[in-house]
């Protein structure tokens, strides 16, 4: 499929003509009031250097306002790209086509299609869980929407067809690695045009990933999470499955709890912006990696110095 993919978004345009993408995280809540994640996506913008950002859609099966209208208006208010997030948890094939169309008609441009936390995991565990679809026909779907003018059941879509970039997640840490790729090579057999990968901090555990996927030839942003605090690092390594965080790095972060609060901020922006300029020189290397998707989320005293310490 790879000879007739378009880049119809800004992400695709850049990736298509060899820039190494920034990417962020916005994460809507469960309130109509965006001012706080529109003021998030402005800060993003103003680095200069982030061409998309991601909005979730319910992530951990919390219950927020639709990503939809958020990525809407948070585009249209900022002029950022927004990463229109879509999960397949609690919507069927009806409710997910809609959403398709309804994205191409506000004139989003990505979508990443994901399957999606259980509903039992989340706020609301009584919820019915759907999973009509799983993340790859997501993928399936959106591209057959875009390319051949119809649903996967036949159903023709009335008029110009949608112009959408799709995306698919991806996980480096999760074991056995084989099967990991095995999905990936199904996501980009049903049309794929990038890849986001879940947090990593372990570099090794980066480059090993995209030299496993460098032959599917789909361009892929390799995810990170800077942490604030020794609690954030923790959580990710215990209760984020597919993830570790290396002992140096724990180790350090525990050590910055024993200094006073202001200290400790300043040695933590420090040591972030020192490990994960370092982190994604090197994940440049590799033929597979088009990118860096960052999740630091209300944390921008880290993202610019990245970025430009990378490109330094």
């Amino acid at each position: 499929m790879a000879e007739e993919k378009k880049a119809f978004s800004e992400l695709m345009k850049k990736i298509q003509a060899g820039e190494f993408v920034y990417t962020g995280e916005l994460e809507p809540h469960r309130s109509i009031d965006l001012s706080e994640v529109i003021s998030w996506a402005n800060t993003l913008k103003e680095t200069g250097r982030i061409t998309a950002a991601n909005v979730t859609d319910n992530p951990k099966s919390d219950s927020a306002i639709s990503s939809l209208a958020a990525s809407y208006i948070i585009q249209r208010e900022t002029g950022l790209e927004m990463i229109y997030q879509l999960r397949t948890a609690d919507r069927n094939r009806l409710a997910l086509v809609s959403d398709i169309l309804g994205a191409a008609a506000l004139g989003l441009k990505n979508i990443l299609a994901l399957t999606g936390d259980h509903t039992k995991s989340g706020t609301t565990p009584s919820a019915k869980p759907v999973f009509d679809l799983d993340g790859t026909n997501l993928v399936r779907l959106v591209h057959t929407m875009v390319y051949e003018g119809k649903d996967l059941w036949g159903n023709e879509i009335h008029g110009p067809r949608p112009e959408l970039n799709v995306g698919a997640a991806g996980n480096p840490g999760m074991e056995p690695l084989e099967a990991e790729v095995l999905k990936l090579e199904r996501k980009a057999e049903a049309g794929a045009d990038f890849f986001q990968t879940q947090a990593v901090f372990d570099v090794e555990i980066a480059r090993r990933f995209l030299k496993a996927i460098e032959h599917i030839g789909v361009p892929t942003l390799i995810g990170i999470f800077p942490p604030r605090t020794y609690g954030q690092a923790e959580f990710f390594d215990k209760f984020v499955p597919g993830v570790s965080v290396p002992a140096e790095f724990m180790e350090a972060f525990a050590k910055f709890k024993e200094l006073p609060k202001e200290k400790r901020r300043e040695k933590i922006n420090e040591f972030n912006v020192d490990y994960f300029v370092a982190f994604i020189k090197e994940i440049k290397k590799e033929k597979a990696c088009a990118g860096c998707h960052i999740m630091a989320v209300g944390y921008p005293e880290v993202i610019g110095p990245i970025i430009e310490g990378v490109e330094k």
